[in-house]
């Protein structure tokens, strides 16, 4: 399957049944590591939704036996779910490369394990969306706060200047882990997420693989997701997260043809933020980490995509001055 991690561990079902052979609408994906009542939160919104013909599908990494037993007892019986475990943390990339394999809704709708949807038609929303518009690839959700009312900044993947529209509907280049939906033949044809990836910069890494296929890149501000951010089993920023971070953004300009002479103010940039937020280290780490890694294969832009990019984020994130201002000397949270 497209992305998918080889799997050095057995794949055990341990509740529920895989999908059936009859077409069906959509799966519903969920990771867990721990986390046990937000993940039997999560997992119960999602077996809420109604309005079309649904899979929930769950894969467990490697949380404590206790919470692996609290799940099985509680899903045991339930149709139209499947409750997975493997051995190991697969990351966030390589374990949804995982469980999407696994079924074959016509759309993958993703979810967080600390988060619940805002009401039972998400799902069914999104997938509308999808038979409304061919060309949409993907669709970032509305990620709201725990008070369902606020954005929440910290999953605001987007340009800054456009959280004043976070109810709105646009065109984008990317979506948010915590909530989305990936039309699965978008899916296929980008090949999935890079597994090597583990953590972050995985959804804008397979968006622009989506965009330059042109598919479009949507936010819809009406699909709303309520995100606890649980601090249980997070990769925060002082650990892992910026090593991750800085890497990963990295190799993504690798993949695009930029150079490293051509990457160089982007490592600046990085190391001015990681200074000014205690975080040098891990950014030494993680430029370190995308120079020792073997380059990654080169992808040309198309022209419709370079167009696509300049009218749906580069415009939007202004000039370089604004740039730095915004995303290297703005203040990251020391939980997050």
């Amino acid at each position: 399957m497209p992305g998918e991690l080889p799997r050095r561990e057995p794949l055990r079902l341990l509740a529920g049944r895989r999908p059936g052979p009859d077409a069906y609408d959509a799966d519903i994906i969920i990771l867990s590591l721990n986390r046990p009542a937000e993940t039997i939160e999560a997992i119960q919104s999602a077996r809420a939704q109604r309005g079309g013909t649904f899979h929930v599908n769950v894969l467990d990494q490697g949380s404590a036996p206790e919470v692996v037993r609290s799940l099985v007892r509680t899903f045991s019986n339930v149709p139209y779910f499947a409750l997975y475990a493997v051995a190991e943390n697969l990351g966030v990339a390589g374990g949804r490369n995982l469980l999407t394999s696994l079924g074959h809704g016509q759309v993958i709708v993703a979810l967080d394990n600390d988060a619940v949807f805002a009401d039972n038609w998400v799902a069914a929303r999104a997938v509308r969306a999808f038979s409304h518009r061919p060309d949409l690839g993907a669709l970032g959700f509305n990620i709201l706060c725990e008070d369902g009312i606020h954005p929440d900044k910290f999953s605001w993947g987007y340009p800054a200047g456009l959280i004043t529209r976070f109810k709105d509907k646009f065109d984008t280049t990317t979506f948010v882990g915590a909530g989305h939906a990936i039309r699965r033949v978008t899916w296929n044809a980008a090949g999935g997420y890079d597994a090597a990836f583990f953590f972050t910069w995985e959804e804008y890494d397979f968006c622009l693989a989506a965009i330059a296929l042109n598919w479009k890149i949507g936010y819809d501000g009406s699909l709303v997701v309520i995100h606890k951010i649980s601090a249980d089993a997070r990769i925060g920023w002082s650990t892992t997260r910026m090593t991750y971070f800085v890497r990963n953004r990295l190799l993504i300009g690798r993949k695009w043809g930029t150079s490293w002479f051509g990457l160089t103010p982007r490592m600046l940039g990085y190391l001015i933020k990681g200074l000014r937020n205690g975080r040098l280290d891990a950014t030494v780490d993680g430029i370190r980490a995308a120079l020792s890694t073997a380059p990654p294969a080169r992808r040309k832009m198309p022209k419709a995509m370079r167009r696509y990019l300049s009218a749906n984020e580069t415009r939007h994130r202004g000039s370089w001055l604004q740039r730095l201002r915004v995303e290297v000397l703005g203040q990251i949270n020391a939980d997050r």
